[in-house]
């Protein structure tokens, strides 16, 4: 991940510089390794960089980005899987200053305007300046995998417009903040938030009919997966034990393996030369035609899991990587560490959302770990029980209709949520997090599939359908993926799964810092947004204490769909105990 910030038409940009800086400054933890600033005409745009590709020459990936005449200028945040295959099928010929992932939305822009958002595979945010029409755009990813917000000032011209990959940035400029809609293009000149990203499911009033093909189902991840591991630093996966996460680090570390063949017979096996095991070799990989490309892999991929003592997920990803043979590192927490981060983690989270919080602190925790081993990029398993309806309280969907406009909903919302964790839990230290489940054509062919084959019935654990897909026991030429434990292990909520003493040590703390007259008398600025538990209210409290009201128009609390429970954890829900063993019946 990176930074960005940028302003379009600022009434005094040069005056305005020092600030601008700062304000990018409050992101550096996004972008380590290198800072850049440009300033066209009224319009500034920051970029704090945290390398990944094109990390050799430091000028090779640095931004922001300029064309040849620099008349347009681009900041992004993120990576594009496919630029290679854009740069082979560019209409008219482009001088490429950089090896960077992000430099061809540059030509996009110049031969496609508004749409060159549509070409890109891959996860971003970016802020482009066309100094020739003095227009900005700004545009995100499909899902929102990268956060991504736009404010504006009443104190300033209409026309002035900011942007920035935090919240933090933006508050003391901006009286009015949104977060930047995912899968929409912005345009300074017509003032108009365009949607581009128009998938087949996304309105979610039709219910798909397409039959299941669970080949399908496993190309489609397979690939998805591989062209995630496009990087220069080493990388590794995070392994909760979970079926999500253990299937993503199942197919890296096919793809590791396969990739370290390759190396060693193009190099003649020098890399087996490497004295130490942690350093990457062979810059190798798999570029859009499944040819090799650039990508370091480690002699042993790495995983990473974290819990309390005895946690039920360190224990699960512990067997999860002897069966795969990673070079597997458990964190232990103690509830005093997470207590202890709580507030930090409310600030680099911008959230009062329970879940997200709970969720958020292990993750956060373990994010400074692997940092500090030296490893920039993780791949991680966040989207799957949204498209597949794997949350618990699915099980009470009333019908299938109901049950994929369900699914739809909460992959949409995945930027206010799950997305938002994954990618501030991680940005926190400069590492940078994929998920391969909310690739574009996973999602096309997943979201499109009969929700009766999602659907969890006594017969059918939940996420059935994702399960029997990397089920080998009928194929006896194929290696399993995952031993059959773990691959019909129930669902646990990962703030579950770390420890249930996570989640009852921040409820009994909670009312150590809310008393009942508090419940009672909510703070007159939360309008309407009142929490419902004493758990909720000391969030919102923490927030306040970093963030004005005016940012809570950004934060969406969440609680599951047809249940009446105010508690979000997957364990409230009845049918944790009740309806599934760990293993499909």
């Amino acid at each position: 991940m990176c930074g960005i910030f940028a302003c379009h038409c600022h009434p005094d940009v040069q005056k305005f510089k020092p600030t601008a800086l700062k304000l990018a400054k409050q992101v550096r933890h996004r972008g380590p390794d290198w800072s850049g600033s440009v300033i066209s005409k009224n319009t500034i745009l920051c970029h704090e960089r945290l390398s990944i590709v094109g990390v050799d020459n430091a000028e090779s990936g640095a931004q922001p980005l300029t064309n040849e005449d620099e008349s347009i200028v681009l900041a992004v945040n993120g990576e594009i899987y496919n630029h290679r295959s854009i740069r082979k099928n560019l209409k008219k010929p482009y001088h490429f200053k950089t090896t960077s992932d992000c430099e061809v939305i540059i030509p996009l822009y110049m031969e496609h305007g508004l749409d060159a958002p549509k070409y890109l595979d891959g996860m971003f945010s970016f802020v482009l300046y066309d100094k020739n029409l003095d227009r900005t755009i700004a545009a995100r990813d499909p899902i929102g995998i990268t956060t991504f917000y736009q404010g504006w000032s009443t104190k300033e011209p209409s026309a002035t417009t900011y942007f920035a990959s935090e919240l933090k940035c933006l508050h003391s400029v901006c009286d009015k903040i949104r977060s930047f809609p995912p899968g929409h293009i912005y345009d300074t000149k017509s003032g108009e938030t365009i949607r581009y990203f128009q998938p087949s499911w996304w309105d979610g009033s039709k219910v798909p009919d397409t039959p299941l093909d669970l080949k399908l189902v496993r190309e489609k991840l397979e690939k998805s997966v591989r062209k995630r591991l496009m990087a220069e630093v080493p990388y590794g996966v995070l392994l909760s034990g979970g079926l999500d996460s253990s299937l993503v680090a199942s197919i890296a570390q096919r793809e590791t393996m396969r990739l370290k063949k390759a190396a060693l017979a193009a190099n003649g096996n020098a890399a087996e030369q490497s004295e130490d095991p942690d350093k990457g070799e062979g810059l190798v990989g798999m570029d859009d035609e499944d040819h090799l490309s650039t990508v370091t892999y480690l002699p042993q991929l790495n995983s990473f899991s974290i819990g309390l003592p005895g946690s039920p997920d360190n224990e699960a990803a512990v067997k999860v990587a002897k069966f795969l043979g990673t070079k597997h590192h458990v964190m232990t927490f103690t509830i005093e560490d997470g207590l202890n981060a709580l507030s930090d983690v409310i600030l680099h989270l911008e959230s009062y959302d329970v879940t997200t919080i709970r969720a958020s602190t292990p993750m956060y925790l373990l994010s400074r770990k692997i940092k500090a081993m030296g490893v920039k990029m993780v791949l991680s398993g966040e989207g799957s029980d949204e498209i597949f309806g794997g949350y618990l309280y699915f099980h009470a969907a009333p019908d299938k209709k109901a049950f994929h406009e369900e699914t739809v909903r909460r992959v949409k919302n995945l930027h206010l949520s799950d997305c938002l964790r994954a990618n501030k839990s991680t940005s926190a230290w400069g590492l940078e997090a994929r998920v391969p489940f909310l690739d574009k054509e996973f999602l096309e062919a997943c979201m499109n599939i009969d929700p009766k084959e999602k659907m969890i019935t006594p017969e059918r654990i939940e996420k059935w359908l994702l399960r029997k897909a990397f089920d080998t026991s009928d194929e006896p030429d194929v290696e399993p993926y995952l031993p059959e434990e773990i691959l019909w292990r129930q669902k646990e909520q990962f703030s579950d799964g770390v420890g249930y003493g996570w989640i009852d040590a921040l409820k009994d703390n909670a009312e150590q810092h809310v008393t009942d007259e508090m419940m009672k008398n909510p703070k007159p600025e939360w309008g309407s947004d009142i929490p419902d538990t004493k758990e909720a209210y000391w969030y919102r409290t923490m927030f306040d204490e970093h963030f004005p009201p005016h940012c809570a128009e950004t934060v969406m609390r969440w609680t599951p769909t047809w249940s009446k429970q105010s508690d979000p954890s997957g364990r409230a829900i009845a049918t944790h105990n009740q309806k599934y063993e760990a293993k499909a019946q």
